[in-house]
């Protein structure tokens, strides 16, 4: 089984009308571009250490006395999100539009959310209040890198492509 047959299989379902749409070789392997990827991605492993390091307080306070479970629920979120900003962003420096626009639009969304749950009292405990706080930071810090003129202009929007005629029974 051939593993990039079976990735071009995930990117047609995720990709959705612009799953086959690239940029080209000439802007993704521009330095410019190379550049935000490499910031890009240790954003992203910045960001897994930290939700990886925020898993380690709640199995050491698991020994003491229970842990919510909307705090094991946060972090096995925010790790499989992670995970997924990670194959966005690789696919995205393969040249594919779609993860880019993925890959933008959540470092977009997610901080917004992280930033709403954070502010509710009592949702959840104190020291993960400042581990969301910096959670939506780093997801900022992406969105900024990936909506640079140059990156905006390396993925421009497809162009539309006609649809089928439609037929008429009259």
């Amino acid at each position: 089984m051939n593993v990039e047959s079976v990735l071009l299989e995930i990117d047609r379902i995720a990709g959705g009308r612009h799953a086959d749409h690239t940029i080209s070789e000439q802007m993704r392997t521009d330095p410019r571009t190379r550049r935000v990827f490499v910031a890009v991605t240790w954003l992203l492993v910045l960001e897994f250490l930290i939700g990886s390091a925020a898993l380690v307080v709640p199995v050491l306070l698991q020994m003491r006395h229970e842990v919510p479970w909307i705090v094991w629920m946060r972090l096995l979120v925010v790790l499989a999100m992670t995970t997924t900003l990670f194959y966005f962003a690789w696919r995205a420096q393969r040249g594919f539009y779609w993860a880019y626009s993925r890959l933008r639009l959540f470092s977009k969304i997610f901080p917004i959310v992280a930033l709403v749950t954070a502010a509710i009292p009592g949702l959840y405990p104190l020291w993960m209040v400042p581990e969301q706080i910096f959670f939506a930071l780093i997801l900022l810090g992406i969105a900024e890198y990936l909506s640079t003129d140059h990156m905006r202009e390396a993925y421009a929007k497809p162009p539309k492509t006609p649809r089928a005629a439609k037929l008429v029974n009259r």
